[in-house]
């Protein structure tokens, strides 16, 4: 039988766990003596993403939504925790619950009933997945396992069944799926969305007559086979999720969602970064941003050549360590971020490991390997779990060091396993999820294109560096000796008869067609024609089929390091250094390589993250412009998940309003017809230390203000709020009111 183990497993030193196996009717699970049941459904819904296509966004709402169904099935029986979705209105879906009776053996419940609602949940998530028979084999042999009767399809949990409620779960969780704005029922089809430019073939040169070198293009292919290794139908794959900002988030409130409208049609989008950088046919506006940050692509493509003697020190000594305000808010600060010839970015680098108190041993390797091993590790190529799954193998990783103590937030009491799994997968889950729907609703909106759409139109154009060179276009691509020059008579370039001379060519990373047998070629790097440059990626791959603008690996990578860091309360991991080993000529997967052992290190996990970043520059997927809105809006998203996710933890969150006949305060106008709301006590009560918060219905904070004097009554500004129903939080000493209140500006 063969197994299949993600790049991370292989490794053997980023292994997840998985490998301790045993076998049940010929399937291979987790060993479940040694994990929590969370982490056993944890590990099956990875290997299950593993074999299905390759769809980031939809697999992050798969893991929110399972790893939610698990934790609401471990916080019924909790005293402190409340749940998400049972007892709880979700968007517009009300997820009924008339509660439970709480057992003697609280965990054996929660365990049972996180199992049914785990097991429910994936059989029908995963029952059309190209490995549906190994996947749902998988679910099965997991049941068996652990010990439960697969048969029970009850949902009647009043009688107190742990197996009937979470089944109840799983089903609350699907109906409230068909309804999420995800469109599951067609699966996921987008619904309005379509493509401004014609296809391009990319083995063919050039652009192909590209209508809007400021809009996403399409790929046609004679077969195309996804990131997953499955092949798509039809060789030119859709838009993934354009829409995606219709699909109810977790912590992203009505205060990060901006309405926009295009050919009659409304995006949602969540976070808005504002425009990126655009080209323009006479060279104005921004369309010197847009040629740097594409040629830079084109010129770090250089780098991926082991053979060219540049050796560089990959350990944390010398990598790592950008503060958050180290990264540029405009186009012009990102050529200052980034090093446009030798590649990389600011990195300070940490003095000493933390733990050990001694300074990181260096690594010196060549360049075009760890450029090589880094595009390809955090690209998410076959038998991956797609980017907001890779995060989950990191995090399990970290919950199996040796060093690691699972103290939530780094303090108070060891957790059991159990607990931790459930509060970190769901809380990591909420994380991904809302920087799905954020990071798509903004591609969808901005329709970005990638950069092997980019560089072949500009160098359609001619050379923008000089009118006195033949070639020359204001909208072309700038000249660099060296790395991007004309090809002039007697180059080997020029043609046979002369047809390339005046064209552009790149020093750069030759492409796939230079590479008949992976196992054993290598294309390196020379001279090629600008319109036939390749990313460095499979030949039947080459892009993820959906728009650039803005990177979902920096999105979803800063949200998870900041969570990860939230929930250790450290930011370092554990050890002072996370490690993955690829060995020399066996971790490359389309090419030899890499030529000698390449060791990816980390001391915290937003050096993970930026390395993620970086990452997708070499291997051509992104431009700078792309990456580090990603990472700003990533912190956000991950800050306000973990927040929120807390407020579940510790029972704060908001669930029920006060009755306004019983308070001493009273709220008005309601609903608001204009931008101030008055509060007032009654005659014989004055609000001393007021605070005042305005809460979203999904537990967001929207904005909280608060007055230290004796007040009978105050005024609030609404200010920006937008229209909408939010629950008003008034506290002043032993008072503590709530009011359902209908905002009308």
């Amino acid at each position: 039988m063969k197994i299949k183990l993600s790049n991370l497993e292989k490794s053997g030193r980023f292994g997840t766990g998985i490998l301790i196996l045993v076998l049940i009717l010929g399937i291979a699970i987790p060993c479940i003596s040694q994990q929590s049941v969370a982490r056993q459904w944890n590990e099956v819904l990875l290997e299950a993403i593993r074999n299905d296509f390759a769809r980031p966004t939809v697999h992050a709402r798969n893991l929110f939504h399972i790893s939610a169904a698990m934790y609401d099935a471990w916080a019924v029986y909790d005293e402190t925790a409340e749940t998400f979705f049972l007892g709880k209105t979700v968007g517009s879906y009300t997820h009924s619950f008339q509660g439970i009776e709480v057992p003697s053996n609280v965990e054996a419940a929660q365990t049972e009933a996180m199992s049914f609602a785990a097991y429910r949940l994936l059989k029908h998530r995963f029952e059309i997945s190209p490995g549906a028979e190994e996947s749902l084999s998988r679910f099965d042999s997991l049941m068996i396992a652990i010990g439960h009767d697969m048969s029970i399809t009850s949902t009647s949990y009043q009688d107190g069944s742990p197996a009937a409620l979470g089944n109840y779960i799983a089903e609350q969780i699907i109906e409230f799926g068909y309804q999420d704005g995800s469109n599951e029922w067609f699966f996921y089809a987008n619904l309005f969305y379509e493509s401004q430019n014609d296809v391009m073939i990319p083995t063919l040169p050039g652009s192909q007559e590209m209508n809007d070198p400021n809009r996403w293009q399409p790929l046609a292919f004679d077969l195309f086979i996804d990131q997953a290794g499955f092949e798509i139908p039809g060789g030119s794959p859709d838009f993934l999720s354009p829409e995606w900002g219709f699909v109810i988030p977790f912590a992203l409130s009505q205060y990060d969602l901006d309405v926009r409208e295009r050919d009659g049609e409304e995006y949602w989008i969540y976070h808005d970064p504002g425009d990126p950088c655009y080209i323009q046919s006479d060279g104005s506006g921004n369309s010197s941003d847009y040629q740097w940050g594409n040629e830079l692509v084109a010129i770090w493509s250089s780098h991926l050549d082991p053979s060219d003697g540049v050796m560089i020190d990959i350990s944390p000594a010398s990598i790592g360590n950008i503060a958050i305000q180290d990264y540029p808010t405009t186009l012009e600060g990102l050529r200052e971020f980034y090093n446009l010839h030798e590649g990389g970015d600011p990195s300070r680098g940490h003095e000493i490991n933390p733990i050990t108190q001694l300074s990181y041993p260096s690594q010196v390797v060549p360049r075009g390997d760890y450029a090589r091993v880094l595009a390809e590790f955090w690209a998410d190529g076959p038998d991956s779990e797609t980017p907001p799954g890779h995060w989950y193998t990191i995090l399990n990783y970290v919950n199996d060091h040796e060093l690691f103590e699972k103290r939530f937030k780094g303090q108070g009491e060891i957790l059991g396993d159990l607990e931790w799994d459930v509060k970190a997968y769901f809380t990591l889950g909420g994380a991904l999820h809302d920087a799905a729907i954020t990071a798509w609703s903004i591609k969808g909106w901005y329709d970005y294109p990638r950069p092997i759409s980019s560089i072949r139109y500009m160098a359609d154009q001619g050379q923008s560096s000089d009118s006195e060179l033949p070639n020359y276009a204001a909208n072309g691509i700038p000249l660099h000796d060296g790395l991007v020059e004309l090809v002039l008579e007697e180059d080997p370039l020029s043609g046979d008869n002369d047809e390339n001379i005046g064209k552009i060519k790149l020093m750069a990373w030759k492409g796939p067609e230079f590479i008949s047998d992976p196992a054993g070629d290598a294309a390196g790097v020379d001279w090629i024609l600008a319109e036939n440059w390749w990313p460095y990626q499979r030949p039947t791959f080459v892009n993820p089929p959906f728009a650039g603008y803005i990177s979902g690996h920096s999105t979803f990578s800063r949200a998870a390091a900041e969570v990860i860091t939230l929930l250790t309360g450290d930011e370092f991991f554990p050890g002072g250094v996370g490690e993955f080993v690829a060995p020399k000529n066996e971790f490359l997967v389309f090419e030899e390589g890499p030529s000698v052992d390449i060791i990816l290190q980390w001391a915290t996990y937003r050096d993970a993250a930026d390395q993620t970043s970086l990452s997708r520059i070499w291997g051509g997927i992104h431009p700078p412009v792309d990456d580090i809105p990603g990472r700003l809006i990533g912190e956000k998203i991950g800050i306000a998940a973990f927040d929120l996710a807390n407020n579940y933890f510790d029972g704060s969150i908001i669930t029920s309003v006060t009755d306004p006949f019983e308070a001493e305060i009273f709220v008005f106008p309601n609903p608001s017809l204009g931008q101030i709301l008055t509060i007032r006590t009654d005659q014989n009560f004055q609000m001393d230390n007021l605070t005042m918060t305005l809460i979203d219905l999904n537990g967001s904070r929207i904005w909280m203000k608060e007055s230290k004097d004796f007040v009978k009554e105050v005024k609030v500004d609404l200010g920006a709020t937008l229209n909408g129903v939010y629950l008003l939080r008034v506290e002043s000493g032993d008072i503590n009111k709530t009011f359902r209140v209908v905002v009308r500006n």
